[in-house]
This record gives C-alpha cells, sequence and structure tokens, in this order.
C-alpha cells in the first residue's frame, strides 16, 4: 500500500518505516531505493532519511550492489518459520558475496543425525556447483566436505559413519583404506582446508574449512574445475579467512 507523506504528522513517520521495512523483507535477494520508493510510494528524498535511520538501527542492510536487505534487527525480531527463513536468506546473500569473492562454488554443510547434508550452496554460471555424481552422504571419505566433517568426529562416530558408507573407490586417488583414512583425518591441523584434489571426481578439485558451534559439526566448502587447480590454495586461504564471519552471520 502506497502512503502519501505528511512530514507534519509524527506517527505517520511510523508507518513508512513499517511500509518500508514489509517491501524489504519480501526482496530475499536486495531491492533497490528506486523499487522501494514506487512500493511504498515515499519519494526518494525522504525515503533516503528513513533508510538511513533504519540501517543505523540495524533494521536493513545495504549490500555490494547497493540494494537493500533485511537486517539482524529485524531477523531478531521474528520467530520460528519467519525468523529461520530470514537468517537463511542473509545467509545466501554472504554465500553469494563470497562465491564472488574467491571465484569459486561455495557450499554450507552440516553433520545431522548421521549424515553428510549439503545445507545451501552459491553457484552460477560461471562457478557451476561439482556435479554430485555419487551422493555426498555416501561419499564423505573421498570430498573434501565429507573429511572435513570426519575430522570433527571422535573415532566411534568416525566408524559408524563408515560402517554405513563404505569407503569406495571413485577415482584412481581416492583413499579407500580406513586406517590411512584416519590417519590423514587425524594429521589434518583445524586451521588448515582439507583438500581434496581429484578424489571424489576427475577434473574437479574442492577445499572445506570447519565450522564449529558447540557440538555441531559443519564447514564450508569451494569447488573448481581441475583447469583452475592453481587458484584452490589461495581461495582456500580466503575462505578460511570468512568462515569466522559467516558463522557469526548464521547465529544472527
Amino acid at each position: 500500500m502506497a502512503l502519501k507523506p505528511e512530514p507534519k504528522a509524527p506517527f505517520h513517520s511510523v508507518q513508512y518505516a513499517l511500509r518500508v521495512l514489509e517491501s524489504v523483507s519480501t526482496h530475499g535477494a536486495g531491492v533497490t531505493d528506486a523499487q522501494l520508493s514506487r512500493e511504498t510510494g515515499l519519494p526518494l528524498g525522504h525515503l533516503a532519511s528513513l533508510l538511513l535511520t533504519l540501517r543505523r538501527e540495524g533494521y536493513v542492510e545495504q549490500i555490494a550492489d547497493g540494494a537493500y536487505v533485511v537486517g539482524a534487527s529485524l531477523a531478531e525480531l521474528g520467530s520460528g518459520a519467519t525468523r529461520r527463513r530470514a537468517v537463511e536468506a542473509r545467509l545466501q546473500e554472504t554465500l553469494t558475496r563470497l562465491r564472488d569473492s574467491v571465484g569459486a562454488a561455495v557450499y554450507v554443510s552440516r553433520y545431522v543425525d548421521g549424515e553428510i547434508r549439503i545445507t545451501q550452496v552459491a553457484d552460477g554460471p560461471r562457478t557451476p556447483a561439482v556435479n554430485e555424481w555419487v551422493d555426498f552422504r555416501s561419499a564423505g571419505h573421498a570430498s573434501a566436505i565429507g573429511k572435513c566433517l570426519l575430522t570433527q568426529l571422535d573415532q566411534n562416530g568416525r566408524r559408524d559413519h563408515l560402517a554405513r558408507h563404505r569407503t569406495a573407490r571413485l577415482t584412481s586417488r581416492t583413499i579407500t583404506n580406513e586406517k590411512v583414512l584416519f590417519s590423514k583425518l587425524d594429521s589434518q591441523p583445524a586451521t588448515v582446508p582439507v583438500l581434496d584434489i581429484q578424489e571424489y571426481a576427475v577434473g574437479t578439485v574442492c577445499a572445506a574449512v570447519p565450522l564449529t558451534a558447540g557440538a555441531s559439526a559443519g564447514c564450508l566448502a569451494l569447488s573448481l574445475p581441475i583447469e583452475d587447480a592453481h587458484r584452490l590454495r589461495e581461495a582456500a586461504d580466503t575462505l578460511n579467512r570468512r568462515a569466522a564471519p559467516l558463522l557469526l552471520s548464521m547465529a544472527l
């Protein structure tokens, strides 16, 4: 519903703010000030001042392309499904920016109820996601995502997982010996990205870093085609630096 600005009526400021927040919340990927002006009926001059106030209070945020998205303060007002959708939308925006920063498809994965789950992906025409030719749940021993999650489990947790998902040879580089795999997992430094150099799929290299929140095992990962393998370590280092801010955005 468009509103006609009446600056001399103080209570109208609240109405304008509510209309703006309603519009922003319906655009998960962001909305421009010009579009907000059309949807609310507020002139750009009035809208600019209102958006500045809402940004200062954390109710909206301005992303790289200048569009506005839901801010942490607004997300915290929601509950249940509303809050969950707001957090997921916020995380997707963060992943999209990370994808563009590292020039690779990026993934968030969690270990839930004894299974590997890819919960969110940010890819694109120039950064295609890896072809899941074998279910990731069955390829924990071979993928960077799987190995990163397995490093966060204790020995019994790893054995339980591999008892249900055998270490099949997916490529000539896949580790199928459980003793060798456990040794590599045990020697993996927590601060160093886990790499997959064509162990899961020929033609693909990957990296993953842990996202630890309490007892929950999770990871942030990326994938690149083999022709871009020379960028893997630099991209993995960027991924590692961005893991903590990403975890913070997930918690808001």
